[in-house]
Formats: C-alpha cells, structure tokens, sequence
C-alpha cells in the first residue's frame, strides 16, 4: 500500500509539473504573440541593433520582411519601396541596370549590387558607418583596386578613404564629376550674386488665382457659412484665410468635426510636401501605421520639456498660425538641442536670417534650419513644374555632399562647399568661419585636365 501511495503521490506531483509548464509555455506564447502581432514593442525579436534611419520603425518587422521575411526578393522590393523614388531623382550613378548588363556581369562576382542588402544589412552594429548607414568600408574596392593605374592621382590612397566627405558617393556623384569640378574651379569663396531661394508662395498662388487682396474672416464665413466655432485671430490672418480655406476644409462639417486634423487632410492641398514628410525621420512612423514620432525617440540631444511632444504637421505648423518663418527656425531650435543646432544662434547665417526678418536685407538673403535642411525644390518641368518644400530633412545629410548643388552652391563656390561639408568641427558649430581642411578633389581635375593640354593653369 505504502509503495502504491507513493506512487500515486509521484503522478500527481508530475502532473502538477506537467501543468505548470504547460501554463508557462501557453502564457508564453500569448505573450510572444501579444508583442509579435499586435504591441509596438517588439523588442525580443530584434536580432541586432538597427541603423539611426530605421531605428523609430524597428518594431514594425513586415515593413522591411513582409511575409517572405528574409527572401531576398521581399527585402529589395521593401528598400525600393521606401528609398527609389530617392535613387530616381539621385541620378544613380549605380543603378541596378548597370549591374543587370551582361558587359558587367564579372562585377557581380565581386558585389551583387543589384541588391541593396549587399552593402546595407541592418542589425549589425559593427557595420553602422558615421553617416547612420550599415556599410563596409571596403565596398569600393571590390570593383576599383586598380584605379591608381588610371588615375596617378589615387595611387598610394587607402582602400577606406573612397567614400571620405569630399570624395565619391556611390549613388550619386554628380557633385564630384570631372567636368562639373572644372567647370566650377575659379569659385571665390563666396558668390557675388547669390541665387536667393524662392519664397513668398502664398503670394505668387495669390497673384496667378486671381485673389489679390486677402480676405477678411467675415468675408470668408459671409461667402460660406460654416460650424459656428470661434474664429482664432491668428488664422484670420493666414494665408489659408487669404485663400478662402474655410474650418470645414480642415475639421470637416459638423457631423465629422475632427479637433485635430491628421496630416492626410494637409495633403490634400499640399501633397509633395506631406509625401516628403512621410519620407523623413520625422514623419517615417506616420507612414507605417505607426503613432506619431516624439523627440524622445531621436537620437540627438532633444530639449527635455519636447521629449514626448507628437510630430506632425501641426507641430512646426502651429495650428491657425502656418508661419513659415517660425516653422524655417523657431520650431526646430525648440526640440533639437545639439551642438550644431544651438551654434547655428551665433553663426553668421543666422545673423543673415534676423537681417531679413527685421526688413535691413532683401527676402531670400537669410539662412533658416529650413534653408539648407528643407530646401525649395522643382518637381516637373515648363508651365507644370512645381516648386515647393521638400520636407525629407534626411534627403540632403547622409552622405553631407548631397548638399553642394541643392544649397551650398546657392551662396558659396563649389570649393570651399567641398571643403566646409568635409571639415567636422566646421559642421559642428555651424560653420563660424574658413574650412582648416582642404579636399583635393578640383585640384585632380585641374591636374588631370592641364596634362590633357586643355586648359590653362588656374594659377596664371
């Protein structure tokens, strides 16, 4: 009998074990499931640390995996999905058909760069290069290790200082090809009649509409009725006031009314500035489904009282308000608190920016944030072509070069842009003075072309 209760004693204490770990196994996988399908935090799953670009989406996998997860099918159509209409108007000086041409076909068995995920795999931290990118540093070797014999200039450089600032750009490089730095090499420092980017939208819609005077919020309301709510004083003076944009375009009727409009309500007016915007940092996790990115979520020195302060358009766009000149500097001093940010307070573009605010110098000589992160930009061209605000503050800064034609060369020859981008402790405090390093790049041209015997030497 004492043998038998024992044994009964060891079934049932084995069951309770066997429960036990079923529950922990049910309790579990609900969890597991819980953060895989339906939280935003997804962080067990991560098998590595993200890039400074895809970190604010990292939770939602299916954006880069889908349902094929590593195929490598899915994982290119994922980056184009995101990044090709950026490759497009780059120019690629890579693109995938030059790798596609079976003249190249050797190429590949170097670097499949017919895919992106060749030099760019996210979740390795050891490949994450100062420009927030995960690439090797010796990506362009594998294709060019005999550059120096067709151009003495390279002979003697090191395999990692291709991609150096001042130097190549694998997608686009068309600030550094030969004939534009020639054609650009007798610069001064500064332009004598700088090209002013272009401002006073609301004034030219006005003038080709037809509205030439504004409207008063009376008239508007008078023309329109619309939901008895009050009028804020800033809006009756705004440019959506001037243009007859009535509460309802915005909120919506009465029956609909939204407090709080959502960016896709801004893009039904403006929409290359919300696509843009949806392409950036700041607006990459709205369009993903995701809740709206706060500063805290950054990776650079924020001011504290901003830290969960929601991203959209309303926040730089302060509701009824929409002033340019606040969104171009204000807003983006309030949140970031980097060093190059609060530098910019003392750096000679700024003191170009108050001149024009306070009416001493012509509209278009000041320097915002806006005008070299979000730079005016032609979409189309002749009687359709469009300009307006590109809104991806990304879209010029990895790699810095980008900047040269969109904006630097607007104020400053192209040798001195080369060299301020290239000179870090320049970047860091916004660029206070001269450039202490010195990019070679216009001096190769001019070396290169003066051996060829077509063109007299810049020093003469």
């Amino acid at each position: 009998m004492t043998a038998s209760k024992d044994g009964q004693g060891l079934l049932k204490g084995s069951a309770k074990w066997w429960m036990l770990w079923v529950l922990l196994t049910v309790g579990g996988g609900v969890y597991l499931g819980t953060e895989l399908f339906i939280s935003e935090q997804k962080a067990l799953f991560l098998p590595g640390q993200t890039t400074h670009g895809h970190h604010q989406i990292e939770m939602q996998c299916t954006v880069c995996h889908a349902d094929g997860f590593n195929s490598e099918v899915v994982l290119q159509d994922a980056c184009m999905n995101c990044h090709g209409d950026e490759l497009d108007d780059a120019q690629d000086s890579h693109p995938r058909s030059k790798f596609t041409n079976p003249r190249n076909a050797e190429l590949l068995n170097h670097l499949d760069a017919r895919q992106c995920v060749a030099c760019h795999v996210e979740h390795r931290p050891e490949l994450i290069t100062t420009m927030g990118v995960s690439q090797p540093i010796n990506v362009c070797v594998h294709c060019h290790t005999d550059i120096g014999e067709d151009r003495p200039s390279h002979q003697g450089m090191e395999f990692n200082t291709c991609q150096s600032a001042g130097c190549h750009n694998f997608h686009d490089n068309r600030a550094l090809y030969e004939d534009f730095l020639l054609a650009h090499a007798d610069e001064p420092k500064t332009l004598s009649e700088p090209v002013r980017p272009l401002r006073n939208f609301s004034a030219r819609y006005f003038d080709k509409s037809g509205l030439a005077e504004r409207l008063t919020a009376e008239q508007i309301l008078s023309r329109a009725p619309v939901i008895k709510q009050p009028i804020p004083e800033n809006w009756a003076h705004s440019s959506h006031a001037a243009a007859a944009i009535e509460c309802k375009d915005c909120h919506g009727n009465e029956a609909s009314w939204k407090e709080k409009p959502e960016h896709t309500v801004c893009e039904s007016c403006h929409e290359n500035e919300v696509s843009t915007f949806l392409q950036g940092k700041h607006g990459m996790r709205l369009a993903q489904g995701l809740s709206p990115m706060t500063p805290a979520q950054s990776e650079l020195n924020i001011h504290v009282e901003k830290s969960h302060q929601e991203l959209t358009c309303n926040t730089c766009h302060t509701s009824h308000d929409f002033d340019t000149r606040k969104a171009a500097v204000d807003k983006c001093i309030g949140c970031h608190n980097d060093e190059h940010s609060n530098e910019y307070l003392r750096s000679p573009h700024y003191t170009l920016w108050r001149k024009e605010l306070k009416g001493e110098a012509a509209p278009g000589t000041g320097v915002s944030c806006a005008t070299c992160h979000m730079p005016a930009t032609r979409k189309g061209s002749g009687s359709k072509g469009r300009i307006f605000v590109d809104h991806n503050q990304n879209a010029n800064l990895r790699p810095n070069e980008k900047m040269i034609r969109s904006v630097c060369m607007n104020c400053h020859g192209l040798g001195f842009s080369i060299d301020a981008l290239a000179d870090p402790v320049l970047v860091e405090h916004n660029f206070p003075g001269d450039p202490s390093v010195h990019i070679e790049s216009i001096d190769m041209a001019v070396e290169r072309d003066e051996k060829r015997g077509k063109r007299e030497s810049i020093y003469d």
